[in-house]
């Protein structure tokens, strides 16, 4: 199982290395837009809990980035399956489904941890020093890379074609940015919307990368909230897989 999650990593990071400078530059036009945009136009002289609406937004946008960039494999492996036929390739070859599906994940996280530091970097050019060295920090957005690539990777096995992919990103993906704690408080809006927007898992991670990056207690519910929900998604692509090849 090591060698064949190895090779898929692998080929996946090779992919990424060829485009890393587009990658990265795509990285960075999103969140740069919404600091100047909503940091700057629309945050002046906002404060939260004795923070600045830019030293709000940035942890919303770790969290909002990781999720999009770790989804992004999913394009990647409807490449593969519809216009290159890799994916047939790999099921042909002596490679598991857990090492398919694990190697997949570990680089639609590796993509996700990219695209935080990013994030990171812009902010320091904003002059935003947040608590970054915070190990629960770091475990929050694990948590939401690893589940939001093994939705990416369950969603990329059961579509049947790009077009429906795109479809699924614009009506789940897209939505959760925006809705997820990501731009505002959630405790601003009324109890009933509350409600729903807590069932979204990115309100969860956003929650709690923004409390470790505040140096305040986390809450530790939503760690394993995160954690079941992609250990869920992760054995739904895996019962997944050979469907897919089908």
């Amino acid at each position: 199982m090591l060698n064949g999650f190895t090779a898929v990593y692998l080929r996946e990071m090779w992919i990424l290395k060829r485009r890393i400078k587009r990658q990265l530059l795509s990285m960075s036009v999103s969140p740069l837009l919404y600091l100047i945009a909503f940091g700057y136009a629309m945050g002046e002289g906002a404060t939260f809990d004795g923070h600045t609406y830019i030293e709000f937004l940035i942890p919303g946008l770790v969290a909002m980035s990781s999720m999009t960039q770790a989804f992004v494999i999913s394009t990647d492996i409807n490449v593969a399956r519809f216009y290159w036929h890799i994916f047939e390739e790999f099921q042909a070859a002596p490679i598991s489904n857990a090492a398919y599906v694990a190697g997949e994940v570990l680089a639609g996280m590796t993509r996700g941890f990219i695209s935080v530091g990013v994030i990171l970097l812009i902010g320091l050019c904003f002059n935003v020093f947040l608590d970054y060295g915070n190990l629960f920090f770091w475990l929050a957005i694990g948590l939401n890379s690893f589940l939001f690539a093994s939705l990416a990777v369950w969603l990329a096995m059961l579509v049947k074609s790009h077009a429906d992919q795109a479809m699924l990103t614009n009506f789940i993906i897209t939505p959760m940015a925006f809705l997820g704690g990501t731009f505002f408080p959630v405790e601003r809006l009324p109890v009933w919307a509350q409600n729903i927007i807590y069932l979204l898992p990115l309100t969860h991670a956003a929650a709690v990368i923004r409390m470790t990056a505040f140096d305040t207690p986390p809450d530790f519910f939503s760690y394993l909230l995160l954690l079941v929900i992609g250990v869920i998604f992760f054995f739904a692509a895996l019962k997944c897989v050979d469907r897919a090849r089908d």
